[in-house]
């Protein structure tokens, strides 16, 4: 960082093989989209070059200021890709549908499939349901949610992952048994 400041242009390059990949695969899981990704990682190497002056080493190294940029540069893509409904488009819809179609599960066809989901999802407290669809559909973080929503980040939490145990739980035909339920021993 301190040779790019000083105008050396081939550190950039350095950095670049260096954290290309970790750039590219954080961007890819946030906006979901690889072209997309690409984009927002050139954008990042390339602020990165504009704001290298930003670049305090007592508060960190490059690689972690390096994925915070990348991380925000690519909320702030997603957020505008949902803006512009990129991702309501009818191809996702179709690529999405030649996936299930390609990966049955339980052995179930895809209509069986989505019909065991839709169906286990009703067996789902109206927080635990809410905050899976926004997290699978609109694919907030559990932070955005718990803004949307004005409930605390832990509560948002616990609702997810008690909500996919037991969809988990339903799905692979397992109970979903509170051991503390009357009847129930306590071992």
């Amino acid at each position: 960082m301190a040779c790019l400041r000083d105008g050396d242009g081939d550190a950039l390059a350095v950095l670049f093989d260096r954290y290309q990949r970790l750039v590219l695969s954080i961007a890819l899981r946030i906006v979901r989209d690889p072209g997309e990704a690409e984009d927002v990682a050139q954008i990042v190497f390339l602020d990165l070059f504009r704001a290298v002056a930003q670049f305090d080493p007592r508060k960190g190294n490059a690689k972690v200021w390096l994925m915070q940029y990348a991380y925000h540069r690519a909320l702030n893509r997603r957020q505008y890709l949902q803006g512009r409904e990129f991702y309501r488009s009818e191809e996702l819809e179709v690529l999405e549908a030649r996936n299930l179609e390609a990966h049955p599960t339980l052995g179930l066809s895809s209509p069986e499939a989505n019909a065991l989901v839709r169906q286990s999802m009703k067996a789902l407290s109206i927080k635990q349901k809410s905050v899976i669809e926004m997290v699978c559909y609109e694919g907030l973080s559990m932070q955005e949610i718990a803004d949307r929503t004005g409930d605390s980040f832990i509560n948002v939490r616990h609702h997810y992952y008690r909500g996919i145990k037991k969809l988990r739980s339903l799905i692979s035909g397992g109970e979903d048994r509170d051991p503390t339920a009357p009847g129930e021993k306590i071992a």
